[in-house]
């Protein structure tokens, strides 16, 4: 089944056809139960406090998504620090330790570039088993050297690990902290209610077909939009790991 909320074009589509229908359903009531000319004033103070609502929940929920967008950017940024850091903490290490670390890690960082532009829900699952198998050898690549020499300086290298592993956790956290669910049924829930006022209050003027469009026009563009940004797999506006590829280019041959 399809997330739609992974799909910003998607969003923007059922978005659109779905607020259009509702603001035309408030159109046809309006017909039947025309308001009354003494109401008027009372609906347009509560069709203005209703957008006004939907404005600042969409300004919420970008907020929201931004935020999550600008975390992943930087937690790229930190893990290519972090693998960059130990590639050369790794000579501190034995020389027979260095080496398998040093080709562990090129391993590892080759695993996060793919992991940053996976799609498809195999891809990702097989990227993920990878990472746990990889994750338990760096770990265990560093151990014998530490249990040999206990000292300051295989400290080091072994802080330098952790820091590694520890960037990872953080970054799959980060793709896993998506806008919630509920959040995104209430600015729904309140974009219909919106639409189906304006509906209503456009009966007797002019075109209103053509003026009923308006709002779920612009309304599902800012739900697409909030949609692509908070989705870190899909659409326009991705995380790409600039980062670990100029570090990949920058380490040595084997």
């Amino acid at each position: 089944m399809i997330d739609v909320a992974e799909h910003g074009w998607l969003l923007f589509l059922v978005t659109l056809v779905a607020l259009w229908l509702t603001a035309r359903v408030g159109a046809l009531a309006a017909r039947r139960h025309p308001l009354p000319r003494e109401m008027r004033p009372d609906f347009n103070v509560l069709q203005g406090a209703a957008l006004t609502l939907l404005a600042l929940i969409i300004g919420f929920s970008f907020a929201m998504a931004s935020t999550r967008y600008d975390q992943r950017k930087n937690l790229e940024e930190a893990e290519a620090n972090a693998i960059g850091t130990e590639y050369f903490r790794a000579a501190l290490l034995p020389s027979g330790d260095a080496d398998k670390v040093r080709a562990l890690l090129k391993a590892w960082l080759d695993l996060r570039m793919q992991f940053y532009t996976a799609t498809g829900a195999d891809n990702v699952r097989s990227i993920n088993e990878r990472t746990a198998k990889l994750q338990a050898d760096l770990w265990a690549a560093v151990l014998p050297a530490a249990n040999a020499a206990p000292t300051p300086i295989s400290a080091l290298a072994v802080a330098g690990m952790n820091d590694v592993l520890n960037a990872q956790g953080y970054t799959e956290a980060a793709w896993l902290n998506r806008i919630p669910p509920a959040a995104w049924f209430l600015m729904g829930a309140i974009a219909l209610c919106c639409n189906l006022l304006v509906g209503y209050g456009m009966h007797g003027t002019v075109s209103p077909r053509r003026l009923s469009a308006i709002l779920p026009f612009f309304t599902a563009i800012a739900f697409g939009f909030i949609a692509d940004i908070d989705s870190p797999r899909h659409g326009i506006i991705l995380v790409h790991p600039v980062n670990l590829i100029s570090l990949s280019a920058s380490l040595p041959a084997a």
